[in-house]
């Protein structure tokens, strides 16, 4: 660790055997380090994107490609089972293969493959290439976010991860949008091709500014069994998220048997790699024994649940009750990624310095608040609602979103050594990732389970004799036989109408316990706040001088 003398200047500390670390290698980051931020947000958003702006187009390439709707799925869960697998063995990689090329490569994969998707033209060879996009996209925001971690001095810190969160929370909003336009006015294949100049432009701007870090420690023998485990564990995990509900869950023999493997994988997982014997563990879970950072990445897992929940939720609930089309979802959602984008730089400011100008934890705390109140406001739409009604909830959703991801990353950041700042980045995000995995399919399950119980309710209120059915049945019996009906076909079309009715009914109440879930969710992981501590000056980064 570098020790800063009263002076303020950085002395750098000596490497076992090899001397003091050259002035040059230090100053050589830190004279471009705006240039890297660049280059790393840039590459951020692109993954982050592509994660949500396929989604759209999912219906015209399961078209184009003669797919069905459950095997087109594949082109999103290959993505993803990929991402999340390669997740937490980043700080291993850039370990091994050295920050820069680790990164370098990354991008070049990510942009090859998303050529090679947008020129696919079978289902298979789309997915195949998805698979290693995702695995390429891992870097682009651990590796990432670590690397600023330990270019930029503590007093930045703040003002750099919102800028750099701003990139990772905005894009999935701006996804659907994008991917909406973009199929409503050419192909699904320019979702890919439009990956292609911002990551050149990336590439450029990494390699030819970022260094390898003077902190870094070289990988030592690879653990084969851990990167086992991992790989079966997670994908087996994130399988049985994505295809659950789909399969009606544990009926499913597969789904069963996948999520035992699991279970079984991940249990062994921990106790291999915590393990005396193994010296070089693909993942340090060691690390979790600072209780700030546990808590952070336990808050990581609700925010990812509360935000890909959401994102999930709301263009259901605006195209199938508000009747608005991809595009017009897309635009309702831009409004609150752009308050998204306000806070997180309100914070980055409030947080930014040698003293922070707010305790992160009041700051957090002001977010979960916000955020609950948009929740309850979208658990209280009804049939009549329209896009109005969920604009204001919408902005003060993404505005209580900026005031949690930014303040969280700074506490989580500052209680770490910079030399384990990438297997931190590592776990966070791979809590993120796998929280909005968990919520997309507990609240597709809640979802269908809920409308159901209130379809059935509705229900019993249909029968011969009510007077408010009855009220309802003749005005709509004589509006049809206006139009030509038969007096028994018009009362058929008028149950029709009444059917419809508790149907639209039924989903909207459905749709209001979600966000109401969401709502529940957050309150109760939210006293994992008062575990963290407050940030102090954190150990000095050397490649930040």
């Amino acid at each position: 660790m570098a020790k800063v003398s009263n002076s303020g200047a950085a002395e750098m500390p000596a490497r076992s055997g090899t001397g003091p670390i050259p002035t040059s290698a230090v100053s050589g980051v830190s004279k471009y380090r705006w240039w890297i931020l660049l280059g790393l947000i840039t590459a951020a958003i692109m993954e982050v994107l592509d994660s949500t702006i396929v989604n759209v187009a999912l219906p015209q390439m399961a078209g184009n490609l003669g797919a069905t709707f459950e095997e087109i799925g594949w082109v999103s869960t290959g993505y993803i089972l990929s991402n999340v697998v390669v997740l937490p063995m980043t700080a291993f990689l850039a370990a091994r293969f050295g920050r820069k090329r680790y990164l370098g490569f990354s991008i070049l994969l990510f942009i090859g493959a998303s050529f090679f998707c947008g020129t696919s033209h079978s289902l298979i060879e789309l997915v195949f290439w998805r698979i290693l996009q995702g695995a390429g996209g891992a870097a682009l925001l651990s590796t990432a976010q670590a690397t600023l971690r330990q270019i930029f001095p503590f007093e930045q810190q703040g003002i750099v991860q919102a800028i750099f969160l701003m990139g990772i929370i905005v894009a999935p909003t701006l996804g659907p949008t994008l991917g909406g336009w973009i199929t409503d006015n050419y192909t699904w294949n320019w979702c890919f091709f439009i990956n292609l100049p911002i990551g050149v432009a990336s590439f450029f701007l990494v390699t030819t500014f970022l260094e390898d870090s003077v902190q870094a420690s070289k990988a030592g023998t690879v653990d084969w069994w851990g990167i086992g485990l991992m790989t079966v564990g997670l994908g087996s995990l994130q399988y049985v998220l994505e295809q659950g509900q789909e399969k009606d869950w544990f009926n499913d023999a597969l789904i069963a048997r996948l999520a035992c493997v699991s279970l079984v994988s991940l249990t062994t997982l921990m106790w291999w790699e915590l393990s005396p014997r193994n010296t070089h563990p693909v993942v340090n879970f060691r690390i979790l024994k600072n209780k700030t950072l546990s808590s952070a990445i336990f808050l990581f897992v609700a925010l990812g649940f509360g935000l890909y929940g959401g994102v999930y939720l709301f263009p259901l609930f605006a195209q199938s009750i508000l009747g608005l089309t991809p595009t017009k979802t897309g635009l309702a959602l831009l409004p609150g990624g752009l308050a998204t984008a306000t806070s997180a730089l309100i914070c980055g400011r409030l947080l930014n310095g040698k003293k922070a100008l707010v305790d992160p934890r009041v700051l957090i705390v002001l977010g979960m608040t916000i955020f609950m109140i948009s929740m309850w406001d979208l658990g209280h739409l009804t049939i009549l609602s329209g896009e109005p009604d969920t604009r204001w909830a919408l902005l003060i959703r993404g505005f209580g979103l900026g005031f949690l991801f930014a303040p969280i990353n700074q506490v989580a950041y500052a209680s770490v050594n910079p030399v384990e700042a990438q297997q931190a980045s590592g776990l966070i995000n791979l809590a993120r990732q796998l929280g909005g995995s968990f919520g997309i399919a507990i609240l597709g399950t809640y979802l269908t389970h809920r409308s159901d119980i209130h379809r059935a309710n509705l229900v019993t209120y249909i029968y011969p004799g009510n007077p408010q059915l009855q009220a309802r049945l003749t005005p709509l019996i004589a509006n049809f036989q206006v139009h030509g009906y038969s007096a028994a076909a018009a009362k058929q079309a008028a149950l029709g109408v009444i059917d419809r009715t508790v149907t639209v009914q039924a989903q909207t109440s459905s749709y209001n316990d979600s966000f109401l879930m969401i709502l529940v969710f957050f309150f109760i992981t939210s006293p994992a706040i008062f575990l963290l501590k407050k940030p102090k000056a954190a150990p000095v980064a050397v490649d930040a001088h």
